[in-house]
């Protein structure tokens, strides 16, 4: 099996660029799967310089409605011709971000997208893509520790209200003794994750955390979250929405359970 990061904050590889986004090539059992595309067509860019063809892509997974995940897609659908993507009911809803001065910052998937032919929605809390590839959804778990929204907004009949991130899908990918869970931005938290896993039992995690809004001095907070993914036996490679301090404090407790992937950067499991 083998992970490719084709977009990412940081680039990892020269002539890949690293945009705020994220997309993951995942090659296993005779399958070329794409999970998100980032924000652009730099994330096409990237696969040229790493000499993949995207047309070779049979599969695609968007991971949830925000536009750093989503807004590649548009792109790749100019240069292959029959992958679906595969989108969580309600990807297409009005994500907003709250920011000092700007609490209207739209933050959803492009007009183009919304209502595209090649986009399949899905419901179901699990969706057999086949030869080892399961789409996961974890929307109506109970959560064991909080949900925080991090002041991102959803739109909803009664208004706009901090979104619960039921949008939110991670890929499963089985391939011999090896049992890969893929998560975009792991908005409805990686702890929770973890546990809602627990009996799919995977080996690897690869994605991003969102802890990039804790400060490092709530200590307390980033410790906890290391000492329970830490009780679960799988290696991590995270990225993205992370933040970058944040991975150097969790790496000090975690050390080699913890590595961190970047545009360009490949992962053989």
């Amino acid at each position: 099996m083998k992970v490719t990061a084709l977009m990412e904050n940081t680039s990892g590889h020269e002539g890949c660029i690293g945009e705020f986004g994220l997309s993951f090539l995942v090659e296993a059992n005779g399958r070329c799967v794409l999970f998100d595309a980032g924000q652009s067509d730099a994330t096409l860019r990237n696969a040229e310089v790493l000499g993949i063809d995207m047309a070779t892509v049979d599969t695609a997974v968007l991971s949830h409605g925000h536009f750093d995940h989503a807004n590649g897609f548009p792109a790749f659908l100019s240069v292959n011709d029959h992958a679906p993507i595969y989108a969580r009911v309600g990807y297409d809803g009005g994500q907003y971000a709250e920011h000092p001065g700007d609490p209207d910052e739209y933050i959803g998937v492009a007009d183009s997208l919304k209502d595209n032919g090649r986009v399949k929605v899905v419901s179901d809390a699990r969706v057999d893509l086949g030869d080892g590839f399961t789409i996961v959804s974890y929307a109506d778990s109970e959560p064991a520790f909080p949900i925080e929204h991090f002041g991102l907004f959803r739109d909803e009949p009664e208004g706009r209200v901090p979104d619960k991130f039921k949008h939110e899908q991670c890929l499963l990918v089985e391939e011999g003794d090896v049992r890969l869970l893929i998560t975009g931005c792991t908005h409805r938290g990686i702890r929770n994750v973890m546990h809602w896993s627990a009996e799919d039992a995977p080996t690897h995690v690869v994605g991003g955390f969102h802890f990039m809004k804790v400060p490092l001095e709530n200590a307390d907070y980033l410790n906890a979250a290391a000492d329970d993914l830490l009780s679960w036996p799988a290696m991590y490679y995270t990225c993205h929405c992370t933040g970058l301090d944040q991975f150097r404090y969790l790496k000090e407790r975690m050390d080699d359970r913890l590595e961190y992937i970047a545009a360009g950067q490949s992962i053989e499991l």
